[in-house]
């Protein structure tokens, strides 16, 4: 299963890159895609896929984009 993953401000550090396309060993959560690129789970984080928000427990699906970002606020 292939999806591309977007990390966005310090995640990159965190994952080791900007965006990448995975092939993935098999059907994953978002919160199991979150962890399978090492983003520690206790950092809160809002994952969007296809541009829309998703939880933890969603199913990601092959051919999905999916974007990971820290929680941020700021005016």
């Amino acid at each position: 299963m292939k999806v591309t993953v977007k990390l966005i401000g310090p995640l990159i550090y965190e994952g080791g890159f900007s965006e990448k396309v995975l092939d993935l060993p098999g059907p994953m959560t978002a919160a199991e895609l979150s962890a399978y690129v090492k983003i520690d789970k206790k950092r809160p984080t809002i994952i969007t896929r296809n541009g829309r928000a998703v939880g933890a427990g969603d199913a990601i699906e092959d051919g999905d984009r999916v974007v990971i970002s820290h929680i941020y606020s700021g005016g």
